[in-house]
């Protein structure tokens, strides 16, 4: 039997919306002795990104503690952390047109307690009608309790949501609660996600 269009969008942040272009950090690894990408796989090991994630730690003990596993100074994890990345701007626009044709939109992220203040730098504060931050909730994807309450955050039943995330993991833990998800790789995969929504 073929599903019926999904009501409501979920939305991952990193990677699907926001995205970090290598080259904005220059010459950081001449100056600072590391590496960007090695700061960051440092922060995505799981004895760092679980603690941080779930709201055990505040990002700056993110921060220090990737210092303290890299070798790296202060002031390069301060650079570091500093770019904000860039937001796409067709995702942006599909956000806009989902809710714009009355739908709700949740923005659904594996994040650090500083999430609201990337949303206010980069100007998405008000592009959401519900914000999922695995911080606040203690809980992460791609656990079966975290899309509940995503779900319920968008006052929408699980299996009439539809789910973007860049992740795999993500993609199958969500459909394991009941949503459907499409795997984004690109604003290519943008059509399939508006006739999921019926738009």
């Amino acid at each position: 039997m073929r599903r019926r269009p999904a009501e409501a969008l979920l939305i991952d942040f990193d990677g699907v919306l926001r995205h970090f272009d290598p080259a904005a950090y220059g010459d950081f690894e001449s100056r600072h002795g590391v590496a960007p990408a090695k700061l960051l796989e440092s922060g995505l090991e799981w004895a760092r990104q679980l603690p941080a994630i779930t709201g055990h730690w505040t990002r700056q003990q993110w921060l220090d503690e990737i210092a303290a596993h890299t070798g790296a100074s202060a002031a390069a994890l301060t650079e570091w952390d500093a770019y904000p990345g860039y937001v796409d701007e067709a995702v942006l626009g599909f956000v806009r047109e989902v809710r714009a044709a009355g739908r709700r939109v949740g923005l659904a992220t594996n994040a650090t307690d500083d999430l609201y203040d990337d949303l206010a730098l980069l100007g998405l504060t008000d592009e959401f009608d519900a914000i999922v931050s695995s911080a606040e909730l203690g809980l992460h994807k791609p656990s079966k309790e975290f899309f509940k309450a995503a779900c319920l955050a968008l006052e929408t039943p699980a299996d009439r949501c539809l789910f973007l995330d860049d992740t795999d993991r993500n993609i199958r833990g969500a459909r394991a609660a009941g949503l459907s998800a499409l795997r984004f790789s690109g604003p290519a995969d943008l059509p399939y996600a508006r006739a999921a929504l019926n738009l």
